[in-house]
């Protein structure tokens, strides 16, 4: 629907496209498709956008078309709020986008393409109209719409809480309850994220942060990759397990 969309928006509307797609993976996709569709041509520039492009690759995507040319650019949510996009006339939603969800009981994060909220949608609808009037296609029903969640669940309530848990011990605060919050953490999860960081031998017996547990914090990754580093390094196998991590 992406692809044909596109297509459309290119014959009968004007100005340079915005793409919302959950992840790197369906941007590569589209970006091949369109690839082989403007094969040849000059008129048209295909411009991924999303966190791990380089920086002259992301300034491309936000630069202004040159006069005579248009621009797809294929984004994922990242292209939401925090970026104004010279030139775009016209969004194409997908209506998804991809989410980290972690279960305590597998004590592992995974990414799920959910559909997106109503506030999201309403953020990706305005892209269109920064700079002039524009239009959007959403790839969904109405009825689809209604059933929107209002607003993105709050990431605390969804994420692993190892790296938070160490953050807080390192304070000198072991219980979240003696804190106030926006959101509670979970306990679930809270306690699965101690459990782990004491296998990891970052915090002690009593939950407080042993000097591996501030070295862990201190090297600016999750703390089980952490973790590995640093007893690799031990073993002269540093850079191995850097590349891993």
């Amino acid at each position: 629907p992406c692809f044909r969309t596109v297509i459309r928006a290119l014959e009968k509307d004007e100005g340079d496209i915005l793409v919302f797609l959950p992840g790197a993976a369906q941007i590569r996709k589209l970006a091949e498709r369109l690839g082989e569709q403007f094969k040849g041509k000059t008129g048209i520039g295909i411009h991924p956008l999303f966190g791990n492009l380089s920086p002259e690759a992301q300034a491309a995507a936000i630069a202004p078309s040159r006069p005579g040319r248009r621009k797809i650019v294929l984004a994922t949510p990242i292209a939401e709020t925090s970026l104004t996009i010279q030139g775009v006339r016209v969004v194409v939603d997908s209506g998804l986008a991809n989410a980290p969800r972690f279960s305590p009981g597998r004590g592992m994060t995974r990414l799920e393409t959910l559909a997106v909220s109503r506030a999201s949608a309403d953020q990706r609808r305005g892209r269109a109209g920064r700079t002039a009037s524009g239009v959007c296609y959403r790839l969904w029903s109405k009825h689809v719409h209604q059933g929107l969640v209002p607003f993105n669940r709050s990431e605390i309530l969804n994420a692993d809480l190892a790296p938070l848990a160490l953050e807080l011990a390192n304070w000198g605060v072991g219980d979240p309850g003696e804190l106030k919050w926006l959101d509670v953490p979970p306990e679930r999860a809270f306690d699965a994220a101690v459990s782990l960081l004491r296998q990891l031998e970052a915090l002690d017996g009593r939950g407080r942060i042993t000097t591996h547990g501030r070295a862990l914090l201190a090297a600016g990754t999750h703390p089980r990759l952490a973790h590995m580093v640093i007893k690799a390094e031990a073993l002269g196998q540093g850079f191995m397990a850097c590349c891993l991590a």
